[in-house]
């Protein structure tokens, strides 16, 4: 079968193409046309575009970049109806894939399958009126997301796992232990994956650091930002850079430093106690938001997994050198809040549940398209 898949970022190129090999597996005679990144196009098939002609985020530069935007929308409009796939499947990435949704539902009457849910739950929850409308089926990797879908909206979904999860475990089963070494413990700052948010946080995040002399601070590179992006921030102050290597950084890290995302959840999976450090601009204001809003308690996947504060969260106006420095201190080895921490990170980890989320995913969206029912 046909499926063409639109993933607009560099979490949804890894996860879709962990989902694509699943395919394949089921399927045979699977073949794949798609928006997406480099891990995708490994897999194999037709890449129309790149993810990064598409990954525009914030109310600036999506304004800024609008005709761009509509012109790659309008491109996979019609790319989709040339080449009448069996289904379509968005990973992620709401601001393009619901517009997508609607006109593959409404135009060409194919079923749509959504892996890896919009974070409607946090906020834009009038959206579920579109997903229940365009999307068949949707496809959830958070516990929590079924009980929002089902329990308050009674749109019924799939929980298929998190593929995160077994992202990482399948690297601890076949790492080698291979790394730098530096001669002192390391601490990980995971500085975000796009240039605003490596800008807002990593140079507080180097500064907290320099209180703690006998850890080595270690920066994972981002895959979508050339290095000479990080010298100006690293430069002089003894921060090694390494590329390619988050999960080998997080083997060997004796705590961490991350901003909000998938990395939260990644660092508590290789159990290293962490702060969650999110700068924001107009913190007040935001603050605000956050309290009056967003429709979650937290920001990070860590403690809305846990459904309490398993690790301290650091944003708008909490978010601080001082506040940094103060919960990292509690963290690191003969803290006062390290045991603590991990006792939360196995909480975490109980309520992930199954293991084997895009084989999970690639099973039903099999067997709905053979007719074998809803999975």
């Amino acid at each position: 079968m046909k499926y063409y898949i639109i993933a607009g970022e560099a979490s949804g190129d890894l996860h879709a193409s962990k989902l694509m090999e699943a395919l394949q597996r089921e399927d045979a005679e699977a073949s794949f046309r798609f928006f997406g990144g480099d891990l995708m196009a490994a897999v194999g098939g037709t890449r129309v575009r790149h993810y990064r002609e598409l990954a525009y985020m914030g109310f600036v530069p999506v304004l800024l970049h609008l005709p761009t935007i509509l012109a790659n929308m309008r491109s996979c409009k019609r790319d989709i109806a040339g080449w009448g796939p069996d289904a379509v499947i968005l990973v992620d990435y709401p601001g393009f894939n619901l517009g997508i949704a609607k006109y593959v539902r409404a135009e060409l009457g194919l079923p749509v399958y959504y892996y890896i849910s919009p974070k409607i739950w946090a906020w834009k929850e009038y959206r579920i009126k579109n997903i229940k409308r365009d999307v068949t089926e949707m496809f959830c990797i958070l516990p929590f997301e079924t009980d929002f879908y089902e329990g308050r909206h009674h749109y019924p979904v799939h929980y298929v796992g998190n593929p995160t999860a077994d992202e990482v475990a399948s690297f601890k089963a076949a790492y080698d232990g291979s790394f730098a070494d530096y001669g002192r413990p390391v601490i990980a700052l995971l500085a975000g994956s796009r240039r605003q948010e490596i800008k807002d946080n990593l140079p507080a995040m180097i500064e907290a650091v320099k209180a703690f002399p006998a850890y080595q601070p270690v920066l994972a590179g981002a895959p979508g930002i050339e290095p000479a992006y990080y010298e100006p921030f690293v430069a002089g102050t003894g921060v090694e850079v390494v590329r390619g290597m988050t999960y080998p950084l997080l083997a060997h890290a004796s705590a961490a430093l991350v901003t909000s995302g998938t990395a939260t959840l990644e660092t508590a999976l290789f159990g290293v106690p962490q702060v969650v450090c999110y700068e924001t601009p107009i913190p007040k204001v935001i603050s605000f938001l956050r309290r009056h809003i967003l429709k979650v308690r937290y920001i990070s996947l860590v403690n809305l997994i846990a459904g309490c504060e398993v690790v301290p969260e650091l944003v708008a106006d909490t978010f601080s050198v001082g506040n940094i420095r103060a919960e990292l201190g509690k963290i690191l080895p003969g803290g006062s809040g390290r045991q603590a921490m991990l006792d939360g990170y196995a909480e975490v980890g109980r309520r992930l549940g199954k293991a084997g989320a895009p084989d999970n995913a690639a099973r039903i969206m099999v067997g709905l398209l053979k007719g074998r029912g809803r999975g």
